[in-house]
């Protein structure tokens, strides 16, 4: 980023395999932090079909380029203000394909030495989603999409990317001005990002699951980049290795592992070598993803708001923390048609204080509070709602801890129970009937989360007030 003064670089991701779930749907989710009241809008995008090409020109940097004329209908999460850019970075595609970016990382100097990246006109987190979703039909297209306008265009950041599809996961690194990799998530795996360059070693004669930009091998070659005789660690070469990884990124890399690989607690939370890929111990429920994007060391010392010390409390950057603006996990069911197996789950606000609201991939439109709100509050906005209540939580988390993860335990049964209602409701109906249908349901479910989520913000108030500094309790003998 070049001209906004905030820092949009402090992201954790998750990736699924259909193999490593429960129900066998691939998933990408990801926290998007940046500031602590920076609202998210949610919107839908409709299928439209220009005249003349498009111009995108980013409001970030001098970054310009002419899009299709036809541009597929997609949802996005964009910023509430586009003076510093769209930021839309996550949604579905009419055509299948979820995506979610970025996942920002950092290269080392000595690779951005040879091929600098381009501040002043190179693409940034805040186009990516915008030049890119609309026009791909696949999670692999996604990638040699964009990998293709990065080596054209440049890129002004070092940044991950989450494509995914109902058969394949992907995650793609940029890493410097023009080069990039990319890796397909095993079926049977799953991957946690957290703020670093994460692929390993790279399998140049495996397309299948490897797909990287043109000239990278005689570029790392050329500059003697590479340390490693037989190997070609992707991470190692480009990636870095400091005392900031260590104490900023990889934690929450191994926390996420610990979670849903309890097998692999030996680990070192600092450790600079912990894999990309891993292999869940048991199959993986949304329910995993969603403890894991909401986590800040549960069951661990290092818990800002558990009973360690107050030197190892603070210790390590959790996962969900206050400058989160939005969380979303983008499920797609391959059993099921993609209008109604593709789910948005979506969470306003700091996640670990929040809930999941599903969004079905076939609606129209969204919920007019989820359309509002600036960085001032807003009653009215859903954003501002879910905000509201983490910061009622905060003042007293050991007392209202326990409400908050009884609405939560609530919502999540009732939501969970309403999908399935409204995929078996779905079958049957055509496909102008199927829209409004999903669209009015997800109107009733962002509702019923409303005004539960209203409910426990009046209680929380009104048990608020026996907690002020001038209480005084009188002696009954008086």
């Amino acid at each position: 980023m070049t001209t906004d003064p905030f820092n949009f670089s402090a992201c954790t991701s998750v990736l699924a395999g259909s193999k490593a779930t429960a129900d066998g749907s691939t998933f990408i989710g990801r926290n998007e932090d940046a500031k602590t009241a920076w609202p998210k809008h949610f919107v839908v995008h409709p299928h439209t079909e220009f005249d003349q090409s498009p111009l995108f020109e980013s409001p970030d940097n001098q970054f310009k380029m002419t899009l299709p004329k036809i541009r597929g209908k997609y949802s996005a999460t964009p910023e509430w203000t586009p003076e510093f850019g769209v930021f839309e970075e996550d949604g579905f595609n009419e055509f299948g394909v979820a995506m979610s970016a970025t996942e920002s990382a950092y290269a080392n100097s000595r690779v951005l030495s040879y091929d600098p990246l381009l501040l002043e006109n190179g693409i940034g987190e805040e186009a990516i989603v915008t030049i890119t979703l609309p026009y791909i039909h696949s999670a692999r297209e996604g990638v040699s999409y964009l990998g293709a306008l990065i080596e054209k265009y440049g890129s002004s950041e070092t940044n991950g990317v989450l494509f995914s599809d109902k058969k394949d996961v992907w995650y793609m690194e940029i890493a410097t001005g023009h080069h990039w990799v990319a890796q397909r998530i095993p079926d049977d795996s799953y991957a946690v990002v957290a703020n670093q360059l994460a692929i390993q070693e790279i399998n140049f004669t495996d397309s299948t699951n490897f797909m990287f930009s043109t000239g990278i091998q005689e570029f790392v070659a050329d500059n003697r980049l590479n340390n490693q005789r037989d190997s070609f660690n992707f991470r190692n070469i480009f990636g870095t290795h400091d005392q900031s990884d260590a104490i900023y990124s990889t934690p929450r890399v191994w926390y996420g592992q610990l979670l849903l690989t309890p097998s692999s607690e030996t680990q070192d939370p600092m450790s600079m070598d912990l894999p990309f890929i891993r292999q869940a111990d048991n199959l993986i429920q949304l329910e995993d993803l969603e403890q894991i994007l909401g986590s800040h060391y549960q069951g661990t010392q290092y818990d800002p708001i558990g009973s360690g010390s107050a030197q190892d409390k603070h210790k390590f950057r959790p996962v969900s923390l206050a400058k989160t603006q939005e969380s979303h996990i983008l499920q797609i069911n391959p059993a099921l048609p993609f209008e109604i197996g593709g789910i948005h789950w979506l969470s306003m606000g700091v996640t670990a204080q929040s809930v999941y609201v599903p969004f079905f991939a076939g609606i129209t439109d969204t919920p007019e509070n989820y359309k509002i709100g600036t960085d001032m509050y807003d009653d009215k906005s859903a954003y501002w709602l879910y905000k509201q209540l983490g910061i009622l939580i905060d003042s007293h988390y050991l007392e209202f801890g326990p409400l908050l993860k009884d609405l939560q335990k609530e919502i999540t049964s009732q939501f969970n129970a309403n999908v399935k209602s409204i995929q078996s409701k779905s079958i049957s109906k055509n496909n102008a009937e199927l829209t409004d249908f999903l669209t009015k349901e997800n109107l009733k479910i962002a509702s019923d989360a409303e005004i539960k989520v209203k409910a426990l913000i009046g209680k929380l108030i009104t048990l608020s007030t026996d907690f002020s500094p001038l209480n005084f309790k009188t002696d009954q003998n008086l």
